[in-house]
């Protein structure tokens, strides 16, 4: 049974940090290159990050470049986003995705989803 779980999500003042966590089962982990997308209420679902299944490659937003960091950890079946100089507009619920070998900034690029997790940033 594939399975994406995302922890870390939470209420963060402006100007603070998160970590957002994945955790992968039931697939191929190695194989699939993994992306972060985020939905704000009344948004359409948007790319944040994403990263090549063999670590070989990352990519953001532009709106996230230079503030949040995807990593992943094979052995462990994780993937990671550190985020930084949060800003009230990063608010949404933060879902990973997984895409066999491939990554793209296009959801209907990604096969496996995660149910998401929420970050609120105050100002």
């Amino acid at each position: 049974q594939v399975q994406l779980v995302e922890s870390g999500g939470g209420l963060v003042e402006a100007g603070g940090s998160l970590r957002l966590s994945c955790a992968a089962s039931g697939f191929t982990f190695s194989r699939h290159g993994m992306g972060w997308f985020r939905q704000a209420p009344g948004k359409e679902r948007e790319f944040v990050a994403a990263i090549t299944w063999n670590v070989g490659s990352t990519y953001y937003a532009d709106s996230v470049k230079g503030r949040f960091t995807i990593s992943r950890d094979n052995a462990k079946n994780m993937v990671y986003l550190q985020m930084s100089s949060l800003k009230p507009e990063d608010t949404a619920v933060y879902s990973c995705a997984a895409a066999f070998l491939r990554v793209g900034i296009h959801p209907n690029e990604y096969r496996y989803w995660g149910q998401g997790t929420q970050v609120t940033v105050s100002s």
